[in-house]
């Protein structure tokens, strides 16, 4: 019952002192919406950065964080499975028919908003699959430590419940994906890779996945048909397409994890 209350305590201030974090902390007045962006990025990067080294000193250092195992080769293993995870996705869905690209945008220092959903996507993977991920797995289990990450995953995605079941499906099954990832390469480099492939090229390039509003897309993508494949007023990420493909690639990942046991 000591353990429960003392791995439940530091999750919770863990998490509510990221939010704090990002709460207090004011993001600098700019006319410029892309610098606005990156400061409103870098703020919760930065805030789980210092929380995860301060909550790691407490635990001595005892807690394993598997950030940067084998980089050279877990960056090209999240290239390659960002681009069969999306790639195929929008594949399927304009072969039949219900996606396509219909015009080109202008977007000011484009590469700057690819810093900032990078920066994203470094912050979402080390506040749900970091620290915490494996000071429960340490503690308890991978099973407790993954009903946790993904609990907060899908809590931190709070909007795909007002858009239906097929949605926080996605969420979930999304989470569950970059965990079996995680676990097969001890290391965040990859799911970091394949989550911002995601956001990065799904939507900032293609259109086709939805970030915060103010961001940008450079290609047009047209939605249309039977909401259940195209996934609707949600994008791609209310595709049952999305759902198929982070099961097989949750199942191919645990597989491989099984094999290389």
């Amino acid at each position: 019952m000591k353990k429960l209350a003392l791995v439940s305590l530091k999750t919770i201030l863990f998490f509510v002192g990221w939010a704090i974090c990002v709460s207090v902390i004011p993001i600098p007045d700019t006319s410029s919406a892309v610098i606005w962006r990156f400061w409103a990025e870098l703020i919760p990067f930065l805030s789980i950065i210092v929380l995860t080294l301060i909550f790691w000193i407490i635990d001595k250092r005892k807690i394993r964080l598997h950030l940067t195992g084998k980089p050279v080769y877990n960056i090209a293993l999240g290239c390659v499975t960002g681009a069969i995870w999306l790639g195929v996705s929008i594949g399927i869905l304009s072969i039949i028919g219900v996606v396509h690209i219909d015009g080109k945008n202008q977007i000011s220092m484009l590469w700057l908003w690819m810093i900032s959903a990078f920066l994203n996507t470094i912050m979402q993977e080390m506040l749900v699959r970091g620290y915490l991920y494996q000071m429960i797995k340490s503690k308890y289990n991978i099973v407790a430590a993954v009903i946790v990450s993904t609990g907060l995953f899908t809590f931190a995605h709070g909007g795909a419940f007002e858009a239906g079941i097929l949605p926080v499906l996605n969420v979930i099954t999304m989470s569950l994906f970059m965990t079996a990832v995680l676990e097969y390469t001890d290391s965040l480099i990859a799911p970091i890779i394949i989550h911002f492939l995601w956001n990065g090229v799904g939507a900032i390039i293609l259109g086709g996945v939805s970030l915060a509003e103010d961001y940008p897309h450079l290609f047009n993508i047209v939605i249309s048909g039977n909401p259940l494949l195209s996934g609707g007023s949600c994008k791609i990420e209310g595709s049952i397409v999305v759902f198929i493909m982070n099961l097989i690639l949750t199942i191919g990942f645990i597989i491989a994890k099984k094999r290389k046991l």
